[in-house]
């Protein structure tokens, strides 16, 4: 076998482990936390720079 091939099958092996134990809750979890994460940084940096400001 060609090193490229043991990689190929490797990584589609554990794409396909990954995918059986993700769940559509889990995804919709991540989505929501990473949309709230980047409110707080963005509120936060706003309200850094006003207090700089004064």
């Amino acid at each position: 076998m060609k090193t490229n091939e043991i990689r190929a099958g490797t990584l589609g092996g554990t794409l396909c482990s990954i995918w059986a134990s993700v769940t559509l809750g889990d995804l919709l979890q991540t989505v929501v936390m990473a949309a709230l994460g980047t409110l707080v940084s963005y509120l936060m940096s706003q309200l850094l720079d006003r207090r700089r400001r004064q």
